[in-house]
């Protein structure tokens, strides 16, 4: 996922960075064009001859070194953090590796970007260059019609007429500028990144061992509760019957009032038993989802310190994964408005229609959450993409904070 960065401080409503990058990036685009038509004529041309795959082959990957290049400079220039696609693979064989390479998307994808930065490019730099010294050509066009033209010269409506069409066009220096900078932005989020398929790929395999993980620390702390809770309590019920069993049977009979109490222990460490394994469970499959989120989640809503509304819209049930996930997040959720909020009331929202399943969690607390910040959402998010779901965060400082989870209803 690009992330944007700061940027520059703004000055005439763009980045500084984003003239830099208008400046600086012409002669980047005029080497990555002319490398990728050259590469493009020149393969056509010696596609019939033996030159002309292992020529393909070096140029793919050349291109691949300037869409790295590029992508520090967008990165650097204009706040655009592009993800780096994945190496290529070596196999083993010369064939095989240009077979990767010529086979290889991203490269290709990396010479269609060099080919349309190359126009930008060239806009860019009449945006930040050549269309700011043509306005102050115009705004000064009287002086330098006296300059050339000594002597008294009486003013005309074409000095007016070049001055104000020079102001005009300089109001709109900055926001072309920032065009073609999101322009850019966007052409390198769509090209230079990874392919649709290796981003989902990575997607997966990070959501994945994010699984892998809790889940794995969810069984070694049950383990845990187990050895040290349940099993200790079962082991002091055991000696409590063991206690009950010698005094039913004494050499001067049975001692009523000692069983008496002993039977009251045991009786008092099964309900704790009892409840310890319902807890412990309770983490593993929740029993209220038996009956789907229509009755778990207004149940979950109840243990919350904070007053929550529930508002539900379930006109069908998903699957018992993405239930699961579903009733999870809102846990988390209402946990940190609970705990990091400040909130004084609280809104659930679940709809599941049209194949989607929407939760929205609304507080009317400070405000300021986000990934990251420690409030469990990073976590969250990463276990959402497990099934196909998606995290938003409107937090801004002061409140409210609206959270977001979209999902599939079907895996």
């Amino acid at each position: 996922m690009p992330v944007r960065g700061g940027g520059g401080r703004r000055g005439l409503g763009f980045r500084g960075g984003e003239w830099v990058f208008a400046v600086v990036g012409l002669p980047f685009a005029l080497v990555g064009g002319g490398y990728a038509l050259a590469v493009l004529y020149a393969g056509a041309l010696l596609s019939l001859t033996v030159l002309g795959l292992p020529f393909v082959v070096a140029a793919l990957l050349g291109a691949r070194g300037l869409g790295a290049l590029h992508r520090r400079l967008v990165g650097r220039l204009l706040g655009e953090r592009v993800e780096a696609p994945a190496e290529l693979s070596r196999p083993a064989g010369l064939v095989a590796r240009g077979r990767t390479v010529l086979t290889d998307p991203v490269a290709w994808r990396t010479l269609l970007y060099l080919v349309l930065r190359l126009p930008l490019g060239v806009l860019g730099f009449v945006a930040a260059v050549a269309l700011p010294l043509g306005c102050g050509w115009l705004i000064g066009f009287p002086l330098w019609g006296r300059l050339l033209e000594p002597g008294a010269r009486p003013a005309a409506l074409l000095d007016a007429a070049c001055v104000l069409l020079g102001l005009l066009l300089l109001c709109t220096v900055p926001g072309a500028v920032r065009s073609l900078s999101g322009a850019n932005r966007w052409l390198a989020r769509m090209l230079l990144g990874p392919a649709g398929a290796q981003r989902r790929v990575r997607e997966l395999e990070t959501a994945r061992a994010t699984l892998l993980a809790e889940n794995t620390d969810q069984l070694r702390r049950l383990e845990r509760d187990l050895h040290d809770g349940t099993q200790a309590r079962l082991v002091a019920l055991a000696i409590t019957l063991s206690l009950a069993e010698d005094a039913l049977a004494p050499t001067a009979g049975p001692d009523l009032g000692r069983l008496r109490g002993l039977v009251g222990r045991a009786r008092g460490q099964t309900d704790d038993t009892i409840a310890e394994l319902r807890r412990l469970t309770r983490g593993i499959h929740p029993v209220a989802l038996d009956g789907g989120l229509g009755e778990a989640l207004p149940v979950l809503t109840t243990t919350s310190p904070v007053p929550v509304t529930v508002r539900l819209d379930l006109r069908e049930r998903p699957d018992q994964a993405v239930e699961r996930a579903v009733y999870f997040c809102a846990a988390e959720l209402l946990t940190n408005v609970a705990k990091h909020s400040g909130a004084g009331s609280a809104e659930l929202t679940a709809s599941a229609a049209g194949g989607r399943v929407r939760l929205v969690v609304r507080d009317d607390g400070r405000g300021g959450a986000a990934l990251g910040v420690g409030t469990g959402l990073t976590g969250l998010a990463e276990r959402l993409a497990a099934v196909d779901g998606v995290l938003g965060i409107d937090s801004p400082s002061g409140g409210p904070t609206v959270v977001t989870a979209e999902l599939p209803a079907r895996l």
